[in-house]
Parts: structure tokens; sequence; C-alpha cells
């Protein structure tokens, strides 16, 4: 029963249709490298769609007739009607002289795996030009992420059958057989092509699909290599690679190593200018660009561990009972009875600006796309403003006292070049040429220097790394390392922690005729006093000149900076007399 309604269905199809083709294959990989996979457009069995002329559904008169779609193993198949109109006819006459030989399709609300398109729904069927090679492409598609879902036209380039009456049965298409290229070892170029990654693939389906646009008559691109009605042997046929020479580059990809060198080999022989043109550009690895800077998680423990007031103007007073006279006194009968004499020791400390300004031109501002360069420089201005108060309040910001830039040191005061009342400092004696020693005398040294510690607390020890470094390498009579970690030197230090300090290397002063080499400052940061008045904390300020068309930014904070408590830090150094 099922025999004879298919018979009758066939019947019908041969009556009523006056050609058929594919509308579209399947397990067709397209120039783009996506596949067209089995079923992708199985929910448009059945259904009747327009038949137009190129993709010209927009318009009514090039409306040609309708086409019944038949999904199949191997695809969609499409029996095509043609219309009564004067369009209509004439496509008749051209596909019977065979002047039109090709269908395309018009899709939309694709769906892609990976590079598999496994839905889409059909809306229409075109008439095209065919090219000389049958070959599948996807054209005009927009894709979002690791799926689309958009509309494309998609071509196939395979021939038309025209519909007779005295057919038996509509034409089923014959798998077409091919010839498999091998070559000495026996490899073909299937198995060459898969010894290629995923970047090289796409590579070969880009210059697939620059061949075969330079080849087909139908390609979209506004630069044709070929005229589709000029088919003279007046022809140019430079910079167009032919199938064989194509076949022959994939083949030397595994000899030369890589596919873009096999493609060098061969540009001079087949006269492919510019051939570097053709492959892929070079791709950030990390954008927003990353910062080359020296190593700053030390300026945050800087930074959060200061005491904050909210004013700038800080004054310290101490009343010094440590003299003879400021004793307590025995009486003696008969004896006058003295007073007690203490000085009053005061300090006061002014706030500064600190400030760090950046400027873009705004056509920059716009053309930059790629990520928020606003954003990108505006973050680089807090994180250096940051790192150099931190600097400032640790060893001073380095520049010369008769610079502009420099940030005054008794605004905001370094703990290194303190008085000695807030300060206390350690002579780490030795020298480079034996390290061990120094930094055994150096640890010695720290354990000294605590008992005149006034501040708050535990402190941390700020050092150069390469003292650290020292320190971890000394080893007991045996060989055998002393300090397995920095915690362990912490703690023979009588320290809290350690926090290596980038800036602090090689940094030095002079008294006299002496030089001192910067090597540790000890000191609990919640006794240094960092202070701002009601808009004096870090703020951004943003301005555009609209002579020069320039985005103008600011970053500024006005702040003092001191020590509030006597003998609360210690420096350890190295002297060395001239």
């Amino acid at each position: 029963m099922m025999t004879d309604m298919n018979m009758m269905k066939e019947e019908k199809i041969k009556m009523k249709y006056d050609f058929s083709g594919w509308a579209t294959r399947a397990n067709l990989k397209c120039s783009d490298g996506r596949t067209i996979m089995r079923d992708a457009f199985k929910q448009n069995d059945g259904q009747k769609v327009p038949l137009v002329w190129n993709h010209q559904h927009d318009d009514p008169n090039e409306v040609l007739g309708h086409a019944l779609l038949e999904n199949r193993e191997d695809g969609v198949y499409a029996y095509c009607s043609l219309n009564d109109t004067e369009a209509g006819k004439t496509a008749k006459l051209l596909i019977q002289h065979g002047d039109i030989s090709a269908l395309s399709i018009y899709a939309n609300q694709l769906k892609q795996n990976m590079s598999n398109v496994v839905h889409g729904n059909i809306r229409e069927v075109s008439l095209v030009l065919a090219g000389a090679n049958p070959g599948a492409s996807i054209q005009s598609v927009i894709q979002h992420g690791a799926t689309m879902e958009d509309e494309a036209m998609i071509y196939t380039g395979e021939e038309l059958s025209i519909m007779h009456s005295d057919d038996p049965k509509p034409p089923v298409e014959k798998p077409e057989k091919t010839e498999k290229n091998t070559d000495e070892n026996g490899e073909t170029i299937g198995d060459i092509f898969n010894t290629l990654n995923e970047k090289q693939k796409e590579v070969v389906y880009a210059l697939i699909g620059e061949a075969l646009e330079n080849n087909n008559s139908e390609g979209g691109d506004n630069t044709m290599k070929h005229n589709v009605f000029d088919q003279s042997e007046e022809q140019n046929s430079e910079n167009v690679l032919s199938h064989s020479e194509m076949q022959t580059i994939i083949e030397d990809g595994k000899r030369f190593g890589s596919l873009k060198e096999s493609f060098l080999q061969h540009a001079d022989e087949y006269g492919i200018e510019n051939i570097e043109y053709l492959f892929p550009e070079a791709k950030s690895l990390n954008t927003p660009p990353e910062f080359i800077k020296r190593e700053m998680g030390w300026v945050q423990t800087v930074m959060s561990g200061v005491h904050h007031t909210p004013f700038s103007r800080i004054k310290s007073m101490f009343a010094d009972i440590t003299a003879d006279e400021a004793r307590a006194r025995g009486y003696m009968k008969g004896k006058l009875k003295k007073e007690e004499v203490f000085g009053l020791l005061k300090r006061t400390t002014t706030p500064t600006t600190i400030y760090k300004k950046q400027k873009l031109d705004r056509d920059d501002v716009i053309d930059i796309t790629d990520f928020d360069v606003v954003a990108w420089l505006k973050s680089e201005m807090r994180m250096m403003l940051e790192e150099e108060m931190a600097r400032a309040i640790l060893i001073g910001d380095g520049r010369l006292p008769s610079s502009d830039d420099k940030i005054n040191e008794q605004n905001i005061r370094p703990i290194w070049k303190d008085e000695e009342l807030y300060t206390i400092r350690g002579i780490v004696k030795g020298d480079d040429s034996d390290k061990a020693a120094l930094a055994t005398e150096f640890i010695d040294q720290s354990v000294r220097s605590m008992t005149d510690y006034r501040g708050s607390g535990s402190p941390t020890a700020y050092m150069t790394a390469e003292m650290l470094t020292e320190c971890l390498l000394l080893k007991d009579t045996n060989g055998k390392r002393i300090y397995s970690n920095e915690n362990e030197v912490a703690t023979a230090m009588r320290v809290s922690k350690i926090v290596t300090v980038p800036v602090m290397n090689n940094q030095t002063r002079k008294e006299g005729s002496d030089t001192y080499t910067l090597q540790a400052i000890i000191v609990n940061l919640n006794d240094y006093n960092v202070g701002a008045d009601k808009g004096g904390a870090i703020n951004m300020f943003d301005d555009f000149d609209i002579d020069y068309n320039q985005q103008k930014y600011l970053i500024e904070t006005r702040c003092s900076g001191a020590l509030t408590k006597p003998f609360s830090a210690i420096v350890l150094e190295t002297k060395k007399t001239a």
C-alpha cells in the first residue's frame, strides 16, 4: 500500500514541477569552515517556499514560482514549479538552455554547535548563476559567541535536473566518485590535512574560500576576479590558485612543517602577491595591555597600616622626663626642697599635595574599542599615586630638594630620615664581602634595637629582598639551613612579619664622610599618622580641552604624614666610611 502511495506522490511531483535539484547538501564543509549537518533543516520537510531570482525576496516581481522541500539523508532536495509570469517563463528558458544550473537557499534562525550548523529555517530557494566548481559556502552570517542565530545565504553549486513527462521518477542524487590522491608514502590529502591544528585548518578554509570566490561567478564580493558574463579565453588568470595548485600546497604542508611555510615556498612559483594578507591577524593575549611594574604588594600593606585622621595639620607634644632633673628627690630635715624640671617638645606637620596628571586625545578614546582605555588609564594613575605615597612614608621620594616635583619631607616625613626622637638607628656591622656574616649581624642588631623600641604592639619589618634571601641562606655548622621560611626569620628578629619593598634596594644617605645603606625599617605603621581634611582624600578629576580636543585626567590628594610616638621605629643600616 505504501509503495502505491509513494508512486502516486512521485507521479504528482513529476507532473507538477518543472525541475528539481539540491537546495543544500548535508555533511558538506563550507569555505568558511562550517559544516551543514544532516537534518539541520528537517522542519522544512514537505513545506512550500517561494522560488525567487538570486535572493531578491523583497521584490514581488522577482518571485519565479515555488519550491517543495524534501528532507533527505544527503540534504534538502527541492522540486520547483515556475509561474507564468514573464520572469518565470524567462527562467524556464534559461534552465532548459543550461544558462542557469544551480540553486541556493536563504535561511534564518541558524543555530551552530562549534563549527556545525545544526538547525535552521529555510525561507526561500533561489535560482543563481552556478560557478565552475561545485562547493558549499555560507554568506552574510553574523556570529554571536559560541552559537549563532541569524540569517545566511547558503550556496551548494549543484546542477539542476530538468523534469520531463517521460521520466519514471524524480531524479535521485548519486554520490560522486572521487579519486584518492596519495603521496609517495601512501598518505592521502585527508591524512595530511588531519595533521594540521585547528588554527591551520581555519587558514586552509579561508584560502579555499578565496580560491573559490576567484573561480566562482556567483560570489558576493564586490571585487570579482572574473566577469560571469564574459567567458572569453582572454580572461586574466593571474593571482588565482587552481585546484591542482591548491592540492600541491596542502600536500607539501607536512613536508615544510606548516601550511604557512608551504604557501610561502610556492608563492613565487604560483605568482601569489601579498600572500601574507591571507593569514590570520595576530590576536592579543592580554587585553587591556598588562603593566610592566614593580612588585606592589607592599603598597597596600603600607597604605592600610597607617593611622588616618580627618584633619591634616598634626601637632605632637611631649614632655621629656628622662633627665635627672625630673627625678623624684629625697628630703633631709632642714634642707630646701627643689622643684622638678623637665622640657616640653612640640612638632607640627602641615599638608602637601601629591598628584598625577594624564591626557588622551578624544579621537583615540573613541577609536580604541577593544577595551575601556579610560578605565585602564585611571587604574594606572591610582596605582602609581598610591605607590608614591607609600614610598614617601617609608623612605621619601628620592628626588633632589631642588626638584619641582619633590614631595616635601617636612609635610610627608619619611621614617628612614626622621629625627632620632622618633627613629632608632642601628648599625649592621660588616660588608658585602661576607654576606653570611652580614645577615647574622643584621638579625642580631634587630634584636638589640628592639630593647629601645617604644612603639605600639609588635612591629613589621620592611626590608630588602636581598637581605631576606641572605637570612634564609644561613646555615649552621652542619650545613643545615637555620631558617626554613621567612616566618622563622621574623621570629628571630622579634617582629610580627616581614614585607619586602623593592624601592628600598640600594637606598643610601650621607652624613659627613659616612655613607649609610638602608637594610630595613621596623615599625608598626599605626604609629604613623596620615591626615587629610575634608576633600583632601584621593580624588579623580576629568576635564575636556575643546581647543585641542583632549580629555584630561587628574588624580590628587592633599595630606600630611608623620610618626606620632617617640622611639616608634627602628632603622637598620650598614655604614661605609670614605
